[in-house]
């Protein structure tokens, strides 16, 4: 561990799925060392993610006196007219504005020799942008601090947990992805993929009679749903239940394992 000295210390901590449970040990003893909590403003689509969030840290953190900031998101182009170069400058855009309000926060609400943290959904690792902000906001030389990174459990174990499958078959690699790129089908030479940010159900469109599909939603959380079974089956049930299951909600996340059966598949 680095000594930080009087330097600002900012701990990006993976928090798992959403169920208080799955919050690792390492992360228990990182969130008793925080005096800031920063918050991202989602609106009010996303509030049963702050709820679960402040669940946590009433479950977690037994030490007195930490604040929660909130920082305001900047608006983003979601545009699904948005060619792949299109996509990554809007994204990129959406980085730099994100990246000038939290060093701005980071600056007025924590201390010279504070510790801060953001709480990351899963782990900071897989599909997540805090990192990269991070680092831009260090590039901008507009505030100081350390950080370090604390691994949480992913929505892609819990999806695989749930369903009680293993992610791969044997000598098969594993494949994650956004789901823009299996609008056409599996990558070629792929029969197993575990598909993210879909902001549909964009498996609904894959006319491929071999594939089966694991779906989850709130994985990990007494809200989660499970559909399985051969694609072309459930994809009507699973593309219902998330409109269902969105206006109950005013949000959703979800993930799934799309997999093409073999005669010669072995486990």
């Amino acid at each position: 561990m680095r000594d930080t000295g009087r330097m600002r210390e900012l701990l990006v901590i993976g928090m798992g799925p959403g169920h208080p449970d799955q919050v690792t040990v390492q992360a228990v003893k990182a969130l008793n060392r925080v005096d800031v909590f920063f918050r991202i403003d989602k609106g009010d689509a996303r509030s049963g993610l702050n709820r679960m969030r402040d669940e946590i840290l009433a479950r977690h953190v037994s030490r007195p006196g930490y604040r929660v900031v909130t920082v305001p998101e900047p608006p983003r182009d979601r545009s699904g007219a948005l060619d792949q170069a299109g996509y990554e400058g809007a994204v990129a855009d959406w980085h730099q504005a994100r990246a000038a309000l939290i060093a701005a926060a980071i600056a007025t609400e924590l201390g010279p020799d504070g510790v801060g943290a953001f709480l990351v959904w899963g782990d900071p690792s897989l599909y997540d942008s805090m990192l990269r902000i991070i680092d831009r906001v260090l590039a901008s030389g507009t505030v100081e601090f350390w950080y370090s990174v604390i691994p949480g459990v992913t929505s892609v174990q819990a999806l695989a947990a749930a369903h009680r499958v293993p992610l791969n078959r044997v000598g098969e690699p594993i494949h994650i992805t956004p789901a823009r790129r299996i609008s056409g089908g599996l990558p070629d030479g792929l029969d197993s993929a575990v598909v993210m940010l879909d902001r549909g159900f964009t498996a609904a469109g894959i006319d491929e009679p071999s594939l089966s599909v694991f779906w989850g939603a709130y994985l990990s959380t007494t809200d989660e749903v499970l559909i399985a079974g051969p694609l072309g089956e459930v994809a009507a049930e699973i593309t219902r239940a998330r409109e269902q299951l969105r206006a109950r909600h005013g949000w959703i996340m979800d993930a799934y394992l799309l997999r093409r059966e073999r005669d010669n598949a072995s486990d």
